[in-house]
This record gives C-alpha cells, structure tokens and sequence, in this order.
C-alpha cells in the first residue's frame, strides 16, 4: 500500500508540473510572450499605418499605465514562483525513479558508514545535495545563456520549435513506457565516478555530478520537459529556477535521511513500482505533447487538429493509463501486478473518471476545467450545446458592415464577433461611438483561451464586451504573411512580414509590453488609454469592473 501511495503521489505531482508548464499555470497570471526579436522603441514606422502617433498628453498616460503593466514584477514573480514549483513536483517525481530511488539508501549510508560521526554524515551529505543544486542550475544558466533572452521569448510562438518539442515529447514518452533508453556516454559516468574516489569536497562534487549522469535515463525527460516549458515562458530566469526546483526536490531527501538515518528502514523496497512512476508519466509526457502540435496547426491555419481530434486523443490515452493502473495493459519492463491495491484503484478511478469528464466534449460541452489546454471552441465542427438559454452567447452575429479583414482566417470566440485588424476596428468604433477592447492574443496562449472559456462566456462580461465595446483580437503569433504593400521596417531595421509580427510590434512598441493575454481599452477618437492595461484575470467579477471602468471614463 505504501508503494502506491508514492505512486499516487507521483502521478498527482507530474500532474501539477503538466498543468503548470502548459502555460496556463494556475499560478501565473501571464502567460505567451512574443516579441520576435523586436527592441521597444518611441518612434515607429510611418509606412505602418497601424501603428498611432499619439500626442504627449496622451504619451504621458501611457507610460504611467506601462510602468504599472508592462513588465510586471509581480507577474514576472508569479511566472517564477509557479516554474520553480513545477520543477519542484518533477524533482520529486525524478526521486522515484528507478534510476535514483534505490540509490538514496545506499548514499546515505555511505555517508553515515564512511563519517566519524553523525554530524560529519549530516555535513557530507547537505554538501552532496548543495552540488546537486549547483549542478542542475548552472545547467539551467547555460540554456539562458545559449538562447539568450530574445530567443526564449520567440521559442513559444515558433512554429518550427513547437513541431520541435511535440517530436521530442514524444521521444521521452517512448523512452519512458519502454521502448529504449536515453543515455549519456559510458565514458562520461567512468570519468566522474573515478574522480569521485578522490575523497573530500572535490570527490562529493564528483559523486554528485555522477549521479546526475547514472540517473540521466531517468531524469533526461523531466529535465528535458521541464527546459522547454520554463524557455517557453520568455521568462530570463526561467530555466534556472526551474533547474532549482528540481534539484531542490533531489537534495533534500539526502540531507533529511543522513539526519535521521532510522527514516531510511521506511521507504519501500526497489521494485516493479518504480517502473510504474516512469510509464504513467510517459502517458503525461504523450498527453502533454499534444498541445504542441495544437499551437503549431492554429498558428499555421491548417485546421486539422480540431477540438474532437484532440479530446479523442486525450480520451484514449487517459483511458489506456487507467488499463495500465488496474494491470491490464503492460510493457516490456513491467512486474506482474498479483493483486490490486486500495491506492492504486483509488488512482484508477480518477483517472478513469477524468476520461469520462472529457467525452461531452466532443459534442461541444465546454470543460471549464481543462478548457485552456483544448483547440478553441470555434474548431467545433458539431455542437449540441448551441441551443436553448446559450444559444445568445454561442451564435456569433453577422456583420451587417460587409466582410472583415482577416475573418476568414481566425475564429471567432463564442458569441462574439470581433475585428482582427487595428486600423478597421479604430474607424468602425468612431462610427459607433464605442470604446475600443484590444486584445493581444495568440494561438499558443494558453490563458487567452482561459479567459476566452471561463470569463469571457459569463452573461454579464459577455454582454459588456458585445453591446458595449468594439472587440478587436490581434493575434501576436500568426504566421500567416502580410500583403506587399502593408510590409514595412522596424526602426531596429527588422522586415515585418507576417501578421503576428505587426501585432507584436504594435503591443511592443506602443504599449511597452510584450505578454498575452493583454487588454488595452481606447477611446477610438483621439486613442487615449481609459484605464491601465491588464492582463488575465480570472476573476469575472474583477474583470467586470476593470470593463465599467473604462466605460465610465469614456461616457465622462
């Protein structure tokens, strides 16, 4: 029993890490960050008619809303503080893998055998766990260094990177329900574990550096998960601190159980469990790689991968784990499973559970839950739920000015009708005589669909963004090019091409920001902010109020 409640814990830790790297943490109020390489800059293109020239007045209210908004530190705190704790939940998932596991009694008691006495021990082994800390973020380090903070930035909206990491996501799933193994070179682990015979300092920094080589097989994946998602939030530190959440995860335990040695009799014994920690979060990591490829299909308007494709997905390899909990399905490096533990069932059923929450979604149930991980809405292609009292909100309006620019290639969210282009959006609003809703989104941007499916669809924030503002959505990573005479240069001499770039440049350059979602409200007529920019916020009440703010601001 007490094996599968490590199990249980495992699954609902690597469960929090999925939730958290996604980009639609529960921690983090920001989430896509796109500046393609841009500079911020004051002046702007004149060839770029999208972009405004606002007058100082104007200027001045902008840059007092920029300091407060753009480059929050609190939401830069936020987006740190929820990668260090999913690094932190896969370093405790790397602890009970097979690679590591059984290495943790046999460590401690080298170092309570080997010391002269129990405070020797304790010092040992907080100095192995601190070199495992050095180790991991200085590794961390080297991916902001290689990158840099611009290529971090573009990583999560890269067409080419997202294919990248859905193929090696896919790769460390494989790798974990069996199929091979991902390993360094014999020669490195020799090295190390030879230079780990040298005794003192130097030998503990070399027994840890081997171990994180030994356990590479195991902890490759997770790292290598962990690197990619922790990049992908443009966050500088980002990979770092995700590097220290994880190896935090992994030192302590060496530390905790050179103090108290009699904890070690216990941890269970090594067995066909540690095998079951790696498959399960190989189903994660298959789950997981599914976004990617979302991100990429939306970005590129290819419009395969719809909302049903990707439930179905998710349905049938949910379902799958659930076989494999109850011992019904196994892999080449499993145990027999003789008998069915409380836990492990307990596990079963949740997941089995999960599986059927998510089978009304494919005739267009909205599962709020989990809906800023699905393909939006609008990719529906059959939905039972557009009737009765949704039926208002669900149903999108025409447009009775004619076609709108770009319509044909963005969807629309539910119930809502809004412009995809600036300059349009400015000249129907003043004809109007509506404010303007900018919102800076993107086809990666998990907490865009966030709000899209959870704030957006309530009836009273509906209403006001419908009847009460003209909604424009400018999408920051669509890579759908620009026609000839709408290109222009940036004044960093940057050739802006494709229409995700122009709505980059446009948030960067007049808005001082660089993170979506985004929502900027204008009063169309001379452009002035009538409110501080925000970002997400969950709170349909909240974001009620940030909208009757600016409504009350503009009917002054």
């Amino acid at each position: 029993m007490f094996i599968d409640v490590f199990t249980k814990l495992s699954f609902r830790g690597l469960l929090v890490l999925i939730l958290t790297l996604s980009g639609t943490s529960i921690f983090a109020q920001e989430d896509t960050i796109s500046t393609d390489g841009i500079e911020f800059s004051e002046s702007v293109p004149v060839t770029d008619t999208s972009v405004q020239v606002v007058t100082p007045s104007v200027q001045k209210e902008q840059s007092a809303a920029n300091v407060s908004t753009a480059g929050a530190p609190e939401a830069d705190d936020q987006t740190l503080w929820a990668i260090f704790i999913a690094g932190f939940a896969g370093g405790l998932a790397a602890l009970l893998m097979p690679c590591i596991f059984p290495m943790l009694p046999l460590t401690v008691s080298f170092f309570t055998k080997s010391a002269e006495n129990k405070g020797s021990a304790i010092t040992k082994a907080s100095l192995y766990g601190l070199f495992i800390i050095v180790i991991y973020v200085v590794l961390g380090l080297l991916v902001t260094v290689f990158f840099g903070a611009d290529a971090l930035n573009d990583l999560s909206t890269n067409g080419y990177f997202n294919f990248f990491f859905f193929l090696l996501l896919v790769v460390f799933a494989a790798s974990f329900l069996g199929a091979f193994e991902i390993t360094l070179p014999a020669s490195w682990v020799n090295k190390m574990d030879t230079n780990s015979d040298k005794g003192g300092i130097a030998g503990l920094f070399f027994m840890a550096a081997t171990l994180a080589l030994v356990s590479f097989s195991c902890t490759g994946p997770i790292i290598g998960t962990l690197l990619v998602q922790a990049a992908t939030t443009g966050a500088l530190l980002g990979p770092a601190m995700g590097m220290f959440g994880f190896s935090l995860a992994l030192a302590i335990p060496f530390a905790l159980f050179a103090m108290f040695p009699k904890l070690l009799s216990s941890l269970p014994k090594s067995g066909g469990w540690l095998n079951s920690v790696k498959v399960v979060l190989g189903f994660l990591e298959l789950a997981l790689a599914l976004k990617f490829l979302s991100n990429v299909d939306l970005a590129y308007h290819w419009n395969w991968f719809d909302r049903e494709i990707f439930l179905v997905l998710w349905i049938c390899i949910f379902t799958l784990m659930g076989f494999y909990l109850l011992g019904k399905l196994k892999f080449s490096h499993d145990s027999p499973v003789h008998y069915l533990s409380i836990p492990r069932l307990f596990l079963a059923i949740v997941v089995f559970s999960f599986s059927l929450y998510m089978i009304p979604g494919l005739w267009g149930a909205p599962l709020k839950s989990i809906s800023a991980f699905l393909p939006p809405m609008s990719t529906q292609d059959f939905n039972l739920y557009s009737n009765g009292s949704t039926s208002t909100m669900l149903a999108s309006s025409g447009n009775p000015d004619g076609p709108r620019k770009y319509a044909d290639l963005f969807e629309k969210p539910a119930g809502l009708n809004p412009f995809f282009d600036y300059d349009e959006a400015v000249q129907y609003a003043k004809k109007v005589g509506k404010p303007i809703m900018i919102d800076f989104t993107g086809h990666a941007c998990v907490n865009c669909r966030k709000m899209e499916e959870n704030v957006w669809i309530e009836p009273d924030v509906h209403k006001r963004i419908n009847e009460d503002f003209v909604l424009v959505q400018l999408y920051v990573d669509d890579k759908a090019e620009l026609a000839e005479a709408e290109r222009f240069i940036t004044p960093e001499g940057r050739e802006v091409k494709t229409i995700g770039k122009k709505w980059s440049h446009l948030q960067a350059s007049k808005y001082k920001a660089n993170s979506q979602p985004f929502y900027v409200l204008l009063d169309p007529t001379n452009e002035k902010l009538l409110t501080e920019p925000q970002g997400a916020d969950f709170d349909a009440a909240s974001y009620l109020s940030f909208l009757d703010k600016a409504l009350n601001n503009y009917k002054k």
